[in-house]
């Protein structure tokens, strides 16, 4: 049974996508580094720090957000999560911040390593939007 909170840190390979009607798009992997808190089975909090190359004509200098996780617990070794928070993103063209909302899923692999994957939709305008897919590892305290 886990102590709570229980804090966590993880690495994450980050496959980026913006998409623009109106101006520069681009796409390209980079990293996320995240780390947070978990209060209960339930509930913790996430914060994501993100840099990525490009493949295109927009680079991703940054991303840092803020996040409540709401945790689906379907065995003692698998979770489906969501999240919803805040997210500034920095690009070589500008600067935009929003609401962010993802889901993902993390399976246990050993007692303090998980590894798992989810999708972020970190930026969500009218005229374009900024996606992120990852996957990584995950170390429990």
């Amino acid at each position: 049974m886990p102590m709570y909170p229980q804090g966590y840190i993880g690495a994450d390979a980050m496959f980026w996508d913006l998409s623009n009607d109106v101006g520069p798009s681009g796409d390209s992997a980079g990293l996320r580094l995240r780390g947070g808190a978990q209060f209960n089975d339930y509930f913790g909090v996430e914060a994501h720090l993100g840099t990525g190359g490009s493949d295109g004509p927009v680079e991703l200098d940054h991303l840092i957000g803020a996040y409540g996780k709401g945790i689906l617990p379907l065995s003692d070794e698998f979770r489906l999560y969501g999240l919803a928070g805040i997210t500034e993103v920095d690009f070589d063209v500008g600067r935009e911040d929003g609401l962010s909302y993802g889901a993902g899923a993390e399976f246990d692999i050993a007692p303090n390593f998980s590894v798992g994957a989810d999708y972020m939709r970190y930026l969500d305008r009218s005229d374009h939007t900024f996606d992120a897919a990852s996957v990584g590892l995950r170390f429990r305290f």
